[in-house]
């Protein structure tokens, strides 16, 4: 018998939202990874940004209120948005995909309009939250919350809720 489209996306509209994806990668060495991919492709404009406590109000791994940095470089490459990230300093996700997995794809992001919703949606589901994190944008608004999918559906999903105005970049490369 086959299951209603309604039921198959119980708990997971954001799933199907229809939205674009953020591939996140977990890099050694952002500056490299982001020449390499000058260099290699074209790619440039590449925003980079630390995130940590400068620019991030809000910062919880595990449950729990921590404190952490990480560079990361952006770019939209063939309308998908390339995410490298550099670990620095703290416990996060990414230290422990370092461990696991070496470096890498570590994520795949789903744009959503509203991250509380999107949270409950996946808890109710449930889908733990395994890192939090917003206050990026100007206002203190955008919001990201990684859920813990990687053993159930193959990979780990980013939940993003875009901040209304961006703080303008570290540098762009080149």
């Amino acid at each position: 018998m086959k299951t209603p489209p309604e039921e198959n996306q119980r708990g997971l509209r954001f799933l199907a939202g229809g939205r674009p994806f953020q591939c996140g990668f977990v890099v050694k060495d952002l500056d490299a990874c982001v020449r390499g991919y000058y260099e290699r492709f074209g790619a440039g404009g590449w925003q980079i940004y630390t995130y940590g406590p400068a620019i991030l109000n809000r910062m919880i791994y595990r449950g729990k209120d921590t404190v952490y940095s990480s560079r990361i470089g952006l770019n939209n490459i063939s309308g998908t948005r390339i995410e490298l990230i550099q670990p620095l300093e703290g416990r996060t996700v990414y230290t422990e995909f370092i461990e696991n997995h070496g470096y890498g794809l570590h994520h795949l992001g789903i744009y959503v309009d509203d991250i509380r919703a999107a949270i409950g949606e996946a808890e109710a589901a449930g889908i733990e939250v395994t890192m939090e994190g917003g206050g990026h944008g100007l206002d203190g608004d955008g919001y990201f919350a990684y859920l813990d999918t990687e053993d159930t559906l193959g990979t780990t999903y980013e939940l993003i809720q875009r901040p209304l105005r961006r703080r303008e970049p570290e540098a762009v490369y080149p």
